[in-house]
């Protein structure tokens, strides 16, 4: 066994990105602080070639180095936008017939495990702040809350870990229907 060389990857450029079909996937970030964490998110959503990143509240916007440095060029790649309100961003993908899914321990959650999406329309998935989680008032418009299920103490991950676990388990349903 032998670790493949970047040429045996066979990756698609930019362009080729840019062109080719994605997974039906929204990322909605509700006020991130870390500009780490953005860069994550932006590199995951390239790897599994989600359709688009909204950034909203205090959420940076690239071009930033520090955004650069996780994300390795996928800010050129993947489709983003910012947003003021997340409440707004959410309430105009809603009424665009996407299904909002806030990523949040909270009372009636679905357990990501037992989570099965259609995709009949895309879904897009609200990762929040990492203190305070996604907004009380941005989980009043969702449609529900998928929670990863933890047994640890903590009971919290970094956005960027969760934001992989979910688009993970979303890429694998939407390919292997």
């Amino acid at each position: 066994m032998r670790k493949l060389n970047t040429c045996e990857l066979n990756r698609i450029n930019v362009g080729e990105f840019k062109n080719s079909a994605k997974t039906p996937v929204i990322v909605v970030l509700d006020n991130i602080r870390s500009l780490n964490n953005i860069g994550s998110v932006f590199r995951t959503s390239d790897a599994f070639r989600i359709q688009k990143i909204y950034l909203c509240g205090i959420t940076c916007c690239p071009p930033h180095r520090d955004i650069q440095k996780t994300a390795l060029g996928a800010t050129e790649s993947v489709e983003w936008e910012y947003c003021e309100s997340t409440v707004e961003c959410v309430t105009n993908l809603k009424a665009n017939g996407v299904l909002i899914a806030s990523v949040e321990q909270a009372e009636g959650s679905t357990s990501l495990n037992d989570f099965n999406y259609d995709f009949k329309s895309p879904i897009a998935v609200v990762f929040g702040n990492e203190v305070t989680g996604v907004d009380d008032a941005v989980i009043e418009h969702s449609d529900c809350c998928i929670e990863i299920p933890q047994i640890g103490t903590k009971h919290s991950l970094n956005i960027s870990v969760c934001c992989g676990i979910v688009l993970y388990s979303l890429f694998r349903a939407f390919y292997e229907k």
